[in-house]
Formats: C-alpha cells, structure tokens, sequence
C-alpha cells in the first residue's frame, strides 16, 4: 500500500468534509501538523469539530483556521494564548468543551482503543461534570467520560520509514500519539522519512498500522509561544 503523497493538499483529497472531527496533535507549537492545517484551510472546508490540547496562537497553528472562522467547535485542554479563540469564546461565536488535559489524551487513546467511555476522579465538583453520568466506586464519586473519535487524525512525526513507522521527538510525543490513533483515518506529516529498516524497532512510537497517509514536510521553522527575555546584568 502506497502511504507517501506529494504534498499536504494530496493527503487530504478525498477526506475533507464539512462539519467533520479533526483529531490533531502537538502541544503547544511543538509538534503541530502546520503542513496539514495549511491545507485544511485552504480547502475552505467548514464547521469542523477540532480536539487537540490547544488552540495554536493568532495566525500559527490551529489559530489559523480559527481566524478563517472554519471552526465550530473546540475540544481542548490549554487555550489561554490565542486572542481570536478568546474573542469567538467570550462573543458565543465558538462552542469550547474544556477538558482536563490528561482526560483528553485518554479520551483520545480510550477512542483509538475501542473503549466508549471510562470513569475519572477529574473534574469532579466542577464544570467539568456538569451534565456527565456520576458514579461511586469505593467510597469515592466519579465522572464519566467518553472516547473521542474522529473522522481524521492529523499529526506530526520526527522520523518515519516508507511503511509508515513513525518517531515522535520529546514533548510532540504527548498528544500525537493517542490523537493518531483515534482517527478513521490518520495522515501524518513527518521531518524526515527514511528507508525501511533504518528505525530501531524499540524506538517506534506508532506503528505503521495506524498511518494511512504520509507526507514529508520539511524543513521547519521551530517556533515557541512567546519569546522572553531580560537584559544581562554588567559583570
């Protein structure tokens, strides 16, 4: 099966559709799909449902289609850097699902997993279990939560060998991995891509079972949020 494609906009022909779910990984701006979310936006398709741990910032990452209004829905753990996220939340033009960010990713790896829902102690007394099923185990209240599952995934990967075997590097691995298994279909973006057999097999941190579409996306720019600085004290 031929998983590599030319470009992002190859990748996606065919998968994109209004008011579809979008698993996407990364955490913060490391690890983001820039590549995939630059041709989602351009494809214009709209009223998408978005899970990830965070929003992107204004014009970078998932900020980007926030700003082109193709977003009706974010299920997200972090969003206090991006001011259009901020401004379509507080005007009602965006629906936000908040989600404690270790129950995100095990929503997400619950859905790739087959697991409809599961019980945590998270959230419990807050908004967080408004309108959720409660339930006592051993004395303690817990609230039900259940499996994200999406049309597409799309996540971004260090290396990769031409079956599709992906390495994620450092902190992209926090959500790439369970966001990738939760699709139908995952197309991932990877830095390099390399011949089979040159990965070291303990090393592989998602099968290539799980990657129906790749591409090679480099070279990157590594970005942050915010830069900080302070002037150095004279010696």
């Amino acid at each position: 099966m031929q998983k590599i494609y030319p470009d992002a906009t190859a990748a996606l022909q065919g998968l994109l559709f209004d008011g579809m779910t979008i698993a996407a990984g990364g955490f913060g701006l490391c690890g983001i799909p820039e590549r995939l979310i630059d041709a989602i936006v351009d494809s214009g398709v709209k009223d998408l449902t978005i899970a990830s741990n965070n929003a992107g910032i204004d014009n970078v990452g998932l900020g980007k289609l926030l700003r082109t209004r193709q977003v009706k829905k974010m299920i997200s753990s972090y969003v206090g850097e991006n001011k259009e996220f901020e401004r379509q939340f507080l005007a009602k033009e965006l629906e936000v699902e908040f989600c404690p960010q270790g129950t995100l990713a095990e929503r997400m790896r619950a859905g790739g997993a087959g697991i409809p829902g599961f019980y945590t102690r998270t959230g419990v007394g807050t908004v967080v279990a408004e309108g959720k099923e409660v339930k006592e185990f051993d004395g303690e209240t817990y609230v039900l939560e259940r499996g994200i599952r999406a049309d597409v995934s799309i996540v971004k990967g260090w290396k990769a060998d031409e079956t599709g075997n992906l390495m994620f590097r450092k902190t992209a691995r926090n959500f790439n991995q369970p966001a990738a298994t939760c699709g139908r279909v995952c197309i991932a973006e990877v830095e390099e891509i390399v011949a089979v057999g040159s990965l070291d097999p303990d090393c592989i941190h998602l099968p290539s079972i799980y990657v129906k579409r790749m591409i090679s996306g480099g070279p990157y720019e590594k970005q942050i949020e915010f830069r900080t600085t302070r002037q150095r004290e004279a010696a």
